[in-house]
């Protein structure tokens, strides 16, 4: 879940109405390995050695085999469990040991790469498609407005994403979204749009601020020639608020009488006299009125207006609870329901009146919709612990259903997947196997990572202790998947926690890159980007615009090839993410990861 601005600072009524070592030797002689490494790794930068190193392969590689360091390309045999190598020159301390004759490339979700970019911010493909449903920019620090990132944009940087090792790209729900803003942050401090993508409106058509359908078609198409699968952000939870732009043009909703007079004449264009915050045009609204069944409807969600039912406190009941005042969708209702009046009268929707239909097989069906029609690989699920299970395994079993649709209609389409992969946002979830593994969730984002990470930052063996309680739990008897990360849109970026030192930004790559499981690099992680404004809200300065002057003008060249490398090798070898975890030596810090044929040496080397 995008953590949304809490956007009421209003009485409880009006609150109320809204929605609401040593190492292993040679051939028969005896493993030693010292034990785990110093405690103070974790608060200590460690200076990276270059000099020649002698480094211990353990059982991954037997006596003979030749084998080469990934990041030099330099290539060395194998004597007495042995070899001998300098890490280059900007490796920072690391060796990266492959088998020459290795075969690589093999995909598996356990050691994939997913890039996670928020479309809005990553990058413009189209400049003429910046503003539409009379968005406007704001003028002052563009906290919530739209920014002009898109699918073409996002296509034009596919290649870019081959070269970090992406073997996935997450991106940000690409339904057309709320067309005005809410108040932003505790204070409504600025105009918050659904740029994210996380407000829809119309789940069946994308935001033209994002591209066509065509544009999305192209996305996908491109994605999957290099071998690089689609995930789409899904939300079940909730659609987007109400704002005074949606009363005026999809006519829900009412103003209290006689109020339009402080409204102009395209209501959305309201702006606070300078006692007043972005909130205080909650002030003007009759939220009352039964127009208001002309928007979602009571038999569709909860948000405490007109005959709407009231959500309990999400703490009290996460399933039926309201999020930030979101409305609430019932998707655990049993009754049919008709299609919402202003869907129905909204001319560029692709929604139509279903047969018998829940509200959760109209949202399943808007969803598998994309995958059907695109040929989607994968959800990533917002909010997973706010919808019943039962909603979560019958989105799976449907999507599965259309990508198979998909793939029989399209024998020809360069298809990486044959099996829909769904995460889950579980927050905080950990390194643990739960119900929503039971629940059609192939995997579940690992919360956890972002603040063990800090210390592998600064010196690689603190993640020792880490790396081998991931992979035993991960590839027991028992074995499941999560997706870890060190920076997301809903808590920091690791620049923050860097305080934007470019040495610790490209040791993340090492610390994040080498973690068992499936990893997330949020867009920017590999060059830096910066935080960026964020107002009275703490999390929108995570989704500053990614940081392409910079890259292009070589300014933070060391750190993105440094990610290259790591990333480029991971995607080499599954067995990174999948594979056993194996300690040879604590000085230098050397272990395997090995996955039947499939097998690397990993060893850093400090001073």
């Amino acid at each position: 879940m995008i953590t949304r601005a809490r956007h009421l600072k209003l009485s409880a009524c009006i609150a109320s109405a809204l929605i609401t070592a040593g190492c292993a030797s040679g051939p028969g002689k005896p493993a030693v390995v010292a034990g785990p490494p110093s405690a103070n790794d974790t608060n200590v930068f460690c200076e990276a050695a270059s000099a020649e190193m002698t480094i211990p392969v353990g059982s991954a590689f037997p006596d003979g085999t030749l084998v080469r360091d990934f990041y030099t390309d330099n290539t060395a045999r194998v004597i007495d469990g042995e070899v001998s190598m300098a890490p280059g020159a900007n490796a920072e301390g690391l060796v990266l040991l492959e088998s020459v004759d290795a075969k690589t490339g093999r995909f598996s979700w356990a050691g994939a790469t997913v890039y996670f970019a928020v479309t809005d911010r990553f990058a413009n493909g189209r400049t003429d498609n910046d503003l539409n449903y009379g968005r406007q920019p704001d003028g002052k620090d563009e906290i919530g407005t739209f920014h002009g990132g898109d699918f073409v944009g996002l296509t034009q940087k596919l290649d870019y994403l081959s070269e970090l090792g992406v073997s996935a790209l997450w991106i940000t729900p690409p339904f057309e979204q709320m067309h005005g803003w809410v108040g932003g942050g505790d204070r409504g401090d600025f105009q918050h749009y659904g740029y994210h993508g996380y407000y829809a409106l119309d789940f069946t058509v994308p935001d033209a601020n994002f591209g066509t359908r065509e544009e999305f078609r192209a996305l996908v198409e491109e994605a999957h020639k290099r071998g690089i699968r689609v995930l789409m952000d899904v939300v079940m939870n909730h659609p987007g608020y109400s704002t005074l732009q949606d009363m005026q043009t999809f006519g829900f909703g009412s103003l209290f009488e006689g109020f339009e007079k402080h409204l102009p004449e395209r209501w959305g264009n309201w702006q606070p006299e300078s006692w007043e915050n972005f909130h205080a045009y909650h002030a003007l609204i009759d939220y009352d009125h039964p127009d208001w069944r002309n928007w979602w409807g009571k038999d569709w969600v909860r948000a405490g207006i007109a005959d709407y039912d009231t959500p309990p406190n999400a703490s009290v009941d996460a399933q039926r609870g309201s999020l930030a005042f979101l409305p609430d969708f019932k998707t655990e209702a049993k009754q049919p329901v008709d299609l919402p009046e202003f869907l129905r009268s909204k001319a560029s929707s692709r929604s139509r009146q279903l047969e018998d239909a829940t509200v959760r097989d109209y949202l399943i069906t808007w969803l598998t919709d994309w995958v059907r029609e695109f040929g989607v690989d994968g959800f990533r699920v917002d909010t997973a612990k706010h919808v019943e299970p039962e909603a979560w395994l019958a989105l799976k079993q449907e999507a599965q259903a259309a990508l198979d649709d998909y793939r029989s209609r399209n024998p020809n389409a360069e298809l990486p997947a044959e099996e829909f992969w769904m995460v889950a946002e579980v927050f905080p979830h950990s390194v643990r196997k739960t119900a929503y593994f039971d629940a059609g969730f192939d995997a579940v984002i690992n919360f956890d990572l972002q603040e063990e990470a800090r210390a592998g930052a600064q010196c690689l063996p603190a993640m020792e202790s880490i790396y081998s309680d991931y992979a035993s739990k991960l590839h027991g008897d028992d074995d499941f998947n999560v997706l870890s990360y060190i920076s997301s849109h809903d808590t920091k970026l690791f620049s923050q926690v860097a305080g934007n030192d470019p040495a610790l930004q490209k040791r993340a790559a090492a610390a994040l890159m080498l973690t068992p499981g499936a990893v997330q690099v949020f867009y920017g992680d590999e060059s830096g980007r910066a935080f960026g404004p964020t107002s009275s809200d703490p999390h929108q300065g995570t989704r500053s615009d990614m940081n392409w002057n910079a890259i292009e003008n070589g300014e933070v060249s060391g750190i993105l090839e440094h990610w290259q490398k790591l990333g480029q090798f991971r995607e080499r070898h599954p067995a990174i993410g999948a594979g056993e975890h194996r300690l040879i030596s604590q000085q230098p810090y050397v272990f395997s990861r090995t996955n039947g044929d499939d097998r690397v040496v990993i060893a850093f080397g400090r001073k």
